[in-house]
């Protein structure tokens, strides 16, 4: 009998538990407002509310009466919005750390008693998130703070990294300040050299709901770092318009380049030497020596050396081989345009065999072209035995109107028929080729006859 009264009793009391509603969770940020709903709903039209209060633990917050009005604990904090029999909306502004936790809405009823439900509020703060390249770091063989990140008056705490390029070590501090808020520090901690000036760090801030990304760039204050330029080993006498560029790197920024000797003697009088530039007019033996160039920054001077080595004559050594590429490039060139022509003329040769064949299938041809004159330079063996040697050596003579034979003016052609007949002879008889003389060595002056083309058929 019991067991079933006591079930009885908790359907009740969780059927009662749905006629108040509420906000399961709610979030409250530092400094702001918050809303937290409560409304009552019943279906029996005989049941009354009396009261409707809102507790924050064992404390009294805000009450609502329809007969006795609305009592709160602390109305520069807490506000009832448009309390009425059927809700009472409770306001908190500002919100506090200390308010974090779990609220009860709770109804009095006539005559079905009290029923109630609970929400949780949570409470976060938005840091402020800063990040600065540390002034003042020196290059040195200790370790020091290069970078600082906060992320201030946040809650919860939120998490710092780091992304660098430069190897470094990372310190954190936390601090929890009255408000219940949390501010972190972090440092990127490295040796500083030279090197590390101007480069890039990524300070990363986790809030819990998002990554926060500020880029920095370091700063290294460090003396100058000086080297010099120019001088291409190939000075040499009497050359002009050559010099030495002295290049200085330093934080702060270089203020004054000066050139001297190594020796401390001044400077020839062939050179001019124009802040970080050192101008040789035209070398000779006095620019045959060691150069300095020191540069000097707020944190101290430094110096670079160039030993010049003038030459008596130019150094060639480089346009040698400069030359040797040069060449085979053009050798290659040249080698592709041979294999091209040699390509050309196989083929070409191809047409004219194929030509050839074709025409002495099909007959000789119909016409026949007018012998040319020709002219030899010595007598020309007969027979087989003519084929057999070799063409006379050819040499260059100049003729004139009273040289030429009778026959050979009345049958002289103008060359360009000379040479049309002499193209189609090569064609026809490749062997006329070995044995014709070029047209302005096809006379000499001891022979005067005609030779016809038919004797080298």
């Amino acid at each position: 009998m019991l067991l079933p009264l006591l079930l009885l009793g908790l359907l009740c009391s969780v059927l009662q538990a749905k006629e108040v509603s509420v906000t399961d969770k709610v979030t409250g940020f530092i400094g702001k407002e918050v809303i937290l709903p409560c409304t009552f709903t019943s279906t029996d039209p005989s049941v009354r509310v009396t009261q409707i209060m809102w507790m924050h633990g064992s404390t009294s917050l805000a009450v609502f009466s329809p007969h006795l009005g609305i009592h709160l604990s602390d109305p520069s904090r807490f506000q009832l919005v448009e309390p009425s029999q059927s809700s009472a909306t409770l306001k908190i502004s500002p919100v506090r750390y200390t308010d974090e936790g779990e609220y009860v809405c709770e109804v009095t009823t006539f005559p079905g008693g009290n029923v109630k439900a609970t929400t949780t509020m949570v409470v976060k703060a938005i840091p402020q998130n800063s990040a600065e390249a540390n002034s003042g770091v020196v290059a040195g063989d200790q370790e020091q703070a290069v970078a600082t990140c906060k992320s201030a008056n946040g809650r919860p705490p939120s998490r710092i990294t780091w992304h660098s390029s430069i190897p470094g070590n990372v310190s954190n501090s936390m601090i929890n300040n009255t408000d219940g808020t949390y501010t972190v520090v972090s440092q990127y901690l490295i040796t500083p050299t030279w090197l590390a000036d101007g480069m890039p760090i990524t300070c990363i801030v986790n809030d819990e709901s998002s990554d926060y990304s500020i880029p920095l760039k370091l700063s290294v204050q460090y003396s100058p770092v000086v080297t010099i330029e120019g001088f291409d080993d190939n000075w040499h006498l009497h050359r002009n318009g050559v010099y030495l560029t002295c290049n200085g790197k330093g934080n702060p920024p270089p203020t004054s380049y000066i050139w001297k000797t190594v020796d401390g003697s001044p400077l020839p009088a062939s050179v001019r030497a124009k802040d970080n530039m050192l101008y040789v007019d035209e070398v000779d033996e006095r620019v045959n020596r060691s150069f300095v160039c020191e540069v000097t920054n707020a944190l101290g001077s430094r110096a670079s050396r160039q030993d010049v080595l003038v030459r008596a004559t130019p150094n060639t050594v480089g346009a040698g081989t400069t030359g040797g590429i040069i060449g085979g490039i053009i050798a290659a060139i040249v080698g592709i345009a041979v294999a091209a022509t040699v390509i050309m003329i196989c083929r070409q040769q191809r047409r004219n065999e194929t030509a050839k064949d074709e025409e002495d299938f099909d007959g000789p041809p119909a016409y026949k072209p007018p012998p040319p004159s020709v002219k030899l330079q010595s007598e020309q063996p007969s027979g087989k035995e003519a084929l057999l040697q070799n063409p006379p050596t050819q040499h260059e003579v100049t003729y004139t109107e009273e040289m030429t034979p009778p026959k050979l003016r009345e049958s002289f052609q103008p060359p360009q028929h000379l040479a049309l007949d002499d193209d189609y002879l090569e064609q026809e008889n490749p062997i006329y080729n070995e044995f014709n003389p070029h047209e302005s060595e096809s006379l000499t002056d001891d022979q005067g006859f005609v030779m016809s083309p038919a004797v080298y058929v």
